[in-house]
């Protein structure tokens, strides 16, 4: 468990999982609602107790570069190191851990459901695989002894050790990059920014393949400048070839003032990030046509057609394109 580090009150702890640094007094929890001071130790509460068990399409995480066309193993406790506003799952984000169903699933349980289900990799998602860290990391290491990949689908707010100690067992990532303001993190979400970037280079740095998502929401981040911010910080911090997922939004949660993303929006993003020398990015959650093919960036020739989340269409030899031969990043097999 990550304490120990901070000094606290007598008979407190200090969480030092996420930058909110959590100091918990006896029987107290922390924002996330899932870990608790249980006789003066920090104690992970959704421990082996996921909330919601899938088998998905990988696309679905979204990751268009990283097994195409398989099935992954898709589980979640409850839980958040964020409040965002427009959560697309706060009914178990946002929900305390005794109020959900729940099934006893040890991480050898994970592994033997992934392989039972001929699922290849398994993903840490909707709600935060970071909150629910031990369980996470515990079910990471199994799934790598047996061969199996592992994915975050994450919001990134974690602090540095965590982050370099899970990524040794993590293959791949979708990081949300919700906005590159910090007051937008601070007023939507109940975060801050650089935690959020500092996770994503560190990520990468660290050998783990990376995506990033960015929630594309109308009068708050639709701008040409917030759309092209976005695109310009991945190309300069973690190269041309990282693929970026410009997703539209949906109103929910406490976030239903707000109409959804247009499709043009969508459409006006992907040519910013493609003019902003990303060589792939993608319009997702609205139809927007060629939105979720992965083009070749030499021939500009489809390589893997989507539709919603199923590959139709793939001209993809190893890693590299079927009609020209160029490399296309990204983990193919």
């Amino acid at each position: 468990m990550y304490t120990g580090g901070v000094s606290a009150a007598a008979g407190s702890v200090v969480c030092e999982l996420c930058p909110r640094m959590c100091e918990l007094a006896p029987g107290r929890r922390g924002d996330c609602r899932i870990r608790a001071n249980l006789d003066g130790k920090l104690t992970a509460l959704t421990y082996g107790l996921p909330c919601s068990v899938h088998v998905d399409p990988v696309e679905k995480k979204p990751l268009f570069h990283f097994l195409p066309g398989t099935p992954i193993l898709s589980i979640a406790t409850a839980g958040c190191t964020l409040h965002c506003r427009n959560c697309q799952n706060w009914e178990i984000s946002q929900a305390n851990p005794e109020d959900l169903d729940v099934a006893a699933l040890p991480p050898e349980d994970v592994v033997a459901l992934a392989r039972r289900t001929g699922c290849p990799s398994i993903a840490y998602t909707y709600t935060e695989p970071l909150a629910y860290f031990e369980y996470t990391l515990d079910a990471s290491a199994r799934a790598r002894e047996a061969g199996l990949r592992n994915v975050l689908v994450t919001a990134g707010y974690i602090n540095e050790p965590p982050l370099r100690e899970l990524a040794r067992v993590t293959d791949a990532a979708n990081i949300d990059l919700k906005f590159m303001s910090d007051r937008l993190y601070r007023e939507v979400c109940d975060g801050t920014l650089a935690p959020v970037l500092k996770a994503i280079e560190l990520s990468k740095s660290l050998g783990v393949w990376v995506e990033v998502t960015n929630l594309v929401i109308p009068t708050l981040n639709d701008s040409d400048d917030a759309l092209r911010d976005v695109a310009r910080w991945i190309r300069r911090t973690l190269g041309p070839d990282t693929p970026l997922h410009y997703s539209g939004f949906h109103p929910q949660h406490r976030m239903r003032n707000l109409p959804p993303t247009p499709a043009d929006t969508l459409r006006r993003a992907r040519q910013i990030g493609l003019a902003e020398g990303l060589r792939h990015v993608y319009a997702g959650n609205v139809t927007v046509e060629d939105g979720e093919t992965t083009h070749c960036p030499a021939c500009r020739k489809p390589v893997l057609r989507r539709v919603r989340f199923e590959v139709v269409e793939r001209h993809l030899a190893g890693g590299a394109c079927g009609w020209c031969a160029e490399s296309i990043a990204g983990v193919w097999k």
